[in-house]
């Protein structure tokens, strides 16, 4: 699971300039790490070359057996080679078992988090530790196992009791059989409810929207009985054809649905590894004219699960995403990870399927 780095109560800067300096359970600086408090699995794998992931490299198609080959036809054949390498690359990325497994945030007070997940929206605490050495505090929330089901992991940095959420992070989606009882059991809980329950404008669902002790925002959705009560996670972005393309192809992701609403002049993508009303989605909104947001420092990313992050990498890498953390296994623990950049700067972390089951063991 993720884990966030302390940091100073006063240190607010945005993502983008934001420095991890601790220890981190994900794609960060690792200087101080200690294994002996985590669990120690079988190693399941080693870092493979990038030439045996998807074929042949260029440069092996370029070796002459004893001849010279003019310079035209090097170059066609390692243009070639590279098209290939891609094609291969986009269609495993296609057939990998994908899913995503919980997304991570920062509050400043994990006992009232929980209080409020638990007693105004159904959450059940799935599991909790704390590491003093380290100063933090992470609990995981959901409303099932994280074997089969999308959950929430809390982040506690000691001392820290409040973030800055930014304008970038949307919100987070929940599906509720009664929007307008929720809400009653909110406000009975004291807590705060930004849009009453009501048809979503140009369409029938019933919806509201709250927000937690943080200043988090939650959409309320109406619907019948789903196995992935905890649905969405909504990020804003600057170009929606260009993040749609990313999606896609480096992520395996399938558009689910586009709509777009110029009355409000703004477009979203719903897209996912399955249906809406069985998956837990990623809504991309793309807000006429608007490029760039400030993403704040108190939302983290999302951890996707993986058949092999080596190959992750070598696809992300192969259509334009920044590799923030290379494929390996963390220190102590064997479990392989790697984590990368979307175009608009928003942080995704994959995990091997069969490393993870083992954690949660």
């Amino acid at each position: 699971m993720v884990r966030i780095i302390p940091m100073a109560s006063t240190f607010r800067p945005s993502l983008s300039s934001f420095r991890f300096t601790g220890t981190s359970r994900f794609g960060v600086s690792l200087s101080s790490y200690n294994p002996s408090r985590r669990l120690s699995f079988f190693h399941l794998g080693s870092a493979v070359p990038q030439s045996q992931l998807f074929g042949l490299k260029a440069s092996k198609l370029l070796r002459g057996e004893g001849k010279s080959m003019g310079v035209g036809t090097a170059g066609n054949m390692a243009q070639a080679s590279t098209t290939a390498t891609q094609e291969n690359a986009l269609e495993w990325v296609k057939k990998d078992k994908r899913r995503m497994l919980h997304v991570v945030y920062r509050v400043g007070d994990m006992d009232r988090t929980i209080k409020f997940y638990t007693e105004c929206l159904g959450m059940k605490l799935l599991r909790k530790r704390d590491i003093p050495e380290e100063r933090y505090t992470n609990a995981f929330l959901g409303y099932g196992p994280e074997d089969s089901h999308f959950v929430i992991e809390l982040t506690y940095n000691y001392g820290v009791d409040k973030y800055d959420i930014g304008s970038g992070f949307g919100h987070f989606g929940i599906a509720v059989e009664d929007v307008a009882k929720t809400v009653d059991l909110i406000k009975a809980k004291g807590g705060k409810v930004t849009r009453e329950p009501g048809p979503v404008k140009g369409g029938s669902t019933v919806i509201a929207f709250i927000e937690d002790p943080d200043g988090y925002k939650f959409e309320l959705l109406e619907r019948g009985l789903t196995p992935e009560p905890l649905c969405q996670v909504m990020l804003r972005v600057g170009d929606l054809d260009r993040s749609i393309n990313f999606y896609e192809k480096a992520f395996g992701m399938e558009l689910l649905r586009k709509r777009d609403n110029p009355e409000y002049k703004y477009t979203i993508a719903m897209m996912g590894y399955g249906p809406e009303d069985k998956n837990a989605v990623l809504e991309l909104t793309y807000n006429y004219g608007v490029t760039k947001y400030d993403k704040g420092n108190a939302y983290a990313q999302i951890a996707i699960g993986t058949d092999d992050v080596y190959k992750t990498a070598e696809a992300i890498k192969l259509c334009g995403g920044k590799i923030t953390r290379e494929p390996g296994p963390l220190p102590g623990i064997n479990t392989k990870i790697t984590a990368c950049l979307d175009p608009d700067g928003w942080k995704t972390v994959f995990v091997d399927n069969i490393d993870f089951l083992k954690e949660l063991e």
